[in-house]
């Protein structure tokens, strides 16, 4: 299986030059599931949630998700990517999985970062796997990364890699991601942003250096800190059906969950 990730710089606001952007370089992958950032095609830095309310879209109706609809037809490959989505009076930092078949499935960031608190509604999505060729595919957005239990969830429920559109700008976060992966076994496709916006008072830099991980904690092919690129790398799904650490320590089987407090 062919996966890979898109890191690039989305323009804050233009989100029809950005669809074009990715429209344009996924036209040129050979590739069977791809995962871009989180709030990949409006950007990141909204001031208000009355400026969010402008760009957040429904789904599958809205402009974002029909074009990545056209293009998973077009190049019979799955996509994960972030938007902004709108539900009734609701506007959630919301992820799609694409198949070529036009199916879209939906996860509404958990855990909100920050200031996001303020302008988002919290996820109501539960860590749910999706089937794509018979591989189990499950899907976090940025911060969730920090919360052991996110991922141990897709993993209990026998997801086989897990998708992560991120816009991230702590230091740690490509290290901790690789600590996911190995505790679960999994593989781990970690789809960062780079640039920059400057919004009002608001100041941030993403940090790219976006990766795939394998169960076994090897980074399979990254990302600079700065670049536009799209990577791709060649798996075995099955290796992350194998939950042995040693001989004699499962990840899964050997957990006392008896003993654990909630």
């Amino acid at each position: 299986m062919r996966i890979g990730f898109y890191q690039f710089f989305p323009i804050f606001g233009k989100k029809v030059k950005n669809l074009k952007k990715i429209e344009e370089t996924l036209a040129k992958v050979n590739v069977d599931l791809i995962v871009l950032p989180e709030l990949c095609s409006t950007g990141y830095s909204f001031l208000s949630r009355q400026e969010l309310s402008k760009y957040a879209e429904t789904i599958p109706a809205g402009e974002t998700t029909q074009t990545l609809i056209n293009i998973a037809r077009k190049k019979n490959l799955c996509i994960v990517a972030g938007l902004a989505e709108r539900y009734d009076n609701h506007i959630y930092n919301s992820a799609v999985l694409v198949k070529p078949d036009g199916k879209v499935k939906i996860y509404r960031k958990a855990h909100l970062f920050y200031k996001e608190k303020f302008i988002f509604n919290k996820g109501n999505t539960k860590f749910l796997v999706h089937s794509f060729n018979n591989i189990k595919i499950g899907v976090l957005i940025c911060f969730d990364y920090i919360f052991p239990e996110a991922t141990r969830s897709l993993a209990l429920a026998g997801a086989q890699i897990i998708c992560h559109p991120s816009n991230l700008i702590l230091p740690y976060a490509q290290k901790a991601t690789i600590t996911r992966a190995i505790e679960n076994r999994v593989f781990f496709i970690m789809a960062n942003r780079v640039g920059q916006e400057k919004r009002g008072s608001k100041h941030l830099k993403f940090n790219g250096r976006s990766q795939i991980i394998s169960p076994d904690g090897e980074i399979l092919v990254k990302a600079g800190p700065k670049e536009e690129k799209v990577k791709i790398v060649n798996i075995k799904p099955e290796l992350a059906l194998d939950k042995l650490i040693t001989p004699y320590n499962d990840v899964i089987k050997d957990r006392r969950t008896e003993l654990y407090s909630k």
